[in-house]
């Protein structure tokens, strides 16, 4: 066994692998860029390594700057995680030249499987079910305008060595192919150096289905379950599961047998991923193979109980597979959220900035359910513009699918981070989607859902109810603490009016507040003032912090609070709602203010993202029609395409390519 390894990636990833590293017994080696010199991985590992400036090409990318790296430091082996190097053929190989190795498949395998062009042609000649599309490289938007004519539509646009929904467009006609070949063959160039792509048949309603696999120097090869990526954004992954509400045991045996087919036919020696595009009535047909762990790795675990890291080391140290196929059962169900820097209220746009507040919840199995955060990130740590927006993946696993997804949404509720915009709203709402939580899914979920974006619910009866009692009770607290700070309050009487009038949004509910028992009491009135129904609260919270945790009758509760001027804003299960608490004489005061209306411009296009002005696609003067590209914006390695949102004259052009912008720059004013 390895002494020392050395992990040639960053963030949460390489923070999964120095804790098994550890665990282990083997020593780690970090290696950081200018960007990530105070990062958690450069602080977790037994050494660091500087390697570069923040651009990935010039650090992360370098292959000999690791090796020197290795050389420096001792380290026999590489970790490569996911992304950067780990499905370049070319980095074992320097490896293998230079004596050190590689934490993953055989050079052969990564070369076979990483260009999916080549790798539909081996999974078809190894019987394995393939989608039907034209696999030669495409040379022009005309040749695959006339491809996906042929084809049929809708299709869909792929870069030949891309991953992570990068490089990747559907088209639903001749016009959108062309547009969709120009933006994927430029995504692909910046984010992988590989121009190419290739066209395929879109599948309606596909559901993306992935079999884990596991093979070892000796020709071992099992599967290890599949795992469910169907919620996805812009063919990202956002939410995981393992297994899948979709198989039966027999097709589940039939993927497991194709996928573990393909990685013998490629002599494949590591843990991989066969992907698969599903239909609902279980079809399924080749995606691709990545010949590298899979950010999702985590839910496998859990339901398998196997450290896929751990049978990575041990695989390339030499030793054979402990188990055989028989010995792999899947126990209960287990959810990943992908929680990411961006804003779901703005179309899931990145956000950077420092994390001036980032509080998980509690790790650990309690009541046969496991939470696990798998992060990169910490308190006072900054999300980069050069890296991907991932903050962390928070898992559970309980013994059925609603008790994990039940588990997953009081986890996302607990989860407290300010500095950033994130998608925890989203994925809070998500939990409680009815369509989620019955397991019919899609990967077109996400757009035929929130077709017009995420917009926060309505607090609505029972919850509504909840988070005006946890505001009064926050109010209660809160009064109770003042009167016992010096010179607050004083000289007043204690009078304590325990009915208050909770504002949420546009509606107002009448509570009254007592305490008993060590518990807050809280009754709620009609407008006549006669009861509706009291509900207990129990919670240890104190005033500042981030997360009221507790009782709420027989329900576990948490609930996000922030401060405001009477009251706090909430968020609960993806509802989010300023909750004013009034007594009754301020809440008839407060119905006569006037309200402000924020005043909105419409005549300048704002960068919506912090970003790199990639093309303006406009000049002064120039009449534009609603829909018209006026400019794209890189960040964090994905291309956004700007457009008219009306017929318009540009009136000035105040950015050019190259431009780095803040979020809300203007980029261009019109007449």
């Amino acid at each position: 066994m390895f002494s020392k390894i050395l992990i040639a990636n960053r963030g949460e990833i390489a923070c999964r692998v120095i804790k098994t590293a550890r665990r282990m017994g083997i020593a780690t080696v970090a290696v950081y860029s200018d960007a990530d010199k105070d990062a958690l991985h450069v602080e977790m590992a037994d050494e660091a390594v500087h390697i570069g400036p923040p651009q990935a090409a010039q650090s992360y990318l370098v292959i000999e700057k690791i090796i020197e790296a290795c050389k420096a430091t001792g380290a026999e082996a590489v970790h490569p995680g996911y992304g950067f190097l780990s499905e370049r053929a070319a980095f074992p190989q320097a490896l293998e030249a230079a004596g050190i190795v590689f934490i993953g498949p055989n050079p052969g395998a990564i070369e076979a499987m990483g260009d999916k062009i080549e790798s539909k042609k081996a999974a078809a000649a190894a019987g394995v079910s393939t989608v039907p599309g034209y696999l030669g490289v495409i040379e022009s938007p005309e040749q695959a305008a006339e491809i996906a004519d042929e084809i049929g539509y809708p299709v869909m646009i792929k870069a030949s060595a891309g991953g992570g929904g990068k490089g990747m467009r559907i088209a639903l006609s001749r016009d959108e192919v062309k547009d969709g070949f120009e933006r994927a063959t430029s995504e692909a160039k910046s984010s992988f150096g590989d121009h190419r792509v290739f066209v395929e048949k879109f599948i309606v309603e596909p559901r993306h289905i992935e079999i884990q696999v596991l093979g070892d120097k000796h020709g071992n090869v099992v599967y290890l379950g599949e795992r469910e990526c169907s919620i996805q954004r812009r063919n990202q992954k956002v939410v995981e599961e393992a297994p899948s509400p979709l198989l039966d045991e027999a097709t589940r045996r039939k993927m497991g047998e194709q996928a573990v087919a393909l990685a013998k036919a490629v002599n494949y020696d590591s843990a991989g991923t066969v992907e698969f595009v599903a239909g609902q009535d279980k079809s399924f047909y080749f995606l691709e193979m990545n010949t590298r762990l899979q950010v999702e790795h985590p839910v496998t675990e859990l339901v398998t109980g196997i450290d896929l890291v751990e049978q990575m080391i041990r695989v390339a140290a030499g030793e054979p597979l402990a188990f055989g196929q028989p010995d792999v059962k899947l126990d209960g169900w287990a959810v990943e959220s992908r929680i990411y820097a961006e804003d779901p209220f703005r179309n899931f746009l990145p956000s950077i900035g420092r994390l001036t507040r980032y509080r998980p919840p509690g790790e650990g199995v309690k009541g046969g359910v496991t939470v696990r955060n798998d992060t990169g990130v910490y308190e006072g740590g900054e999300i980069s513009l050069y890296y991907d927006p991932m903050i962390a993946k928070l898992v559970t696993h309980a013994p059925t699918r609603t008790d994990a997804i039940k588990a997953q949404g009081e986890a996302l509720d607990a989860f407290a981070i300010d500095g950033i915009q994130h998608n925890i709203p989203f994925l809070a709402a998500l939990m409680a989607h009815p369509r989620w939580q019955e397991g019919r899914l899609s990967t077109a979920f996400i757009a035929e859902e929130y077709p017009g974006g995420f917009q926060a619910p309505v607090p609505e009866g029972v919850l509504a109810r909840r988070l005006a009692a946890v505001a009064a009770v926050i109010d209660n607290v809160e009064n109770a603490r003042k009167r016992k700070i010096s010179t607050q309050m004083a000289g007043r009487p204690v009078v304590f009016e325990h009915r208050r009038v909770v504002r949420l949004g546009e509606q107002s509910l009448i509570c009254e507040v007592d305490r008993a028992a060590g518990a807050f009491l809280v009754t709620f009135l009609d407008a006549d003032g006669r009861p509706t129904g009291t509900h207990e609260l129990r919670s240890a919270w104190h005033p500042g912090e981030p997360v009221w945790q507790g009782a709420f009758d027989d329900d576990t509760i948490a609930v996000q609070v922030r401060p405001l001027l009477n009251g706090v804003a909430l968020a609960h299960r993806g509802v989010a709602a300023q909750a004013l608490v009034y007594t009754e004489r301020e809440a008839a005061l407060a119905a006569l203010m006037p309200e402000k209306i924020a005043s909105a411009s419409g005549k300048q296009l704002l960068c919506p993202m912090p970003g790199l002005v990639v093309s303006i696609a406009v000049t002064e003067g120039q009449e534009v029609k609603s829909g018209e590209t006026l400019a794209i914006v890189e960040a964090m390695k994905m291309e956004n395409v700007l457009r008219a949102e009306r017929d318009a004259t540009v009136k000035k052009v105040l950015a050019k390519p190259g431009d780095s912008l803040a979020v809300d720059a203007v980029i261009l004013e019109f007449a």
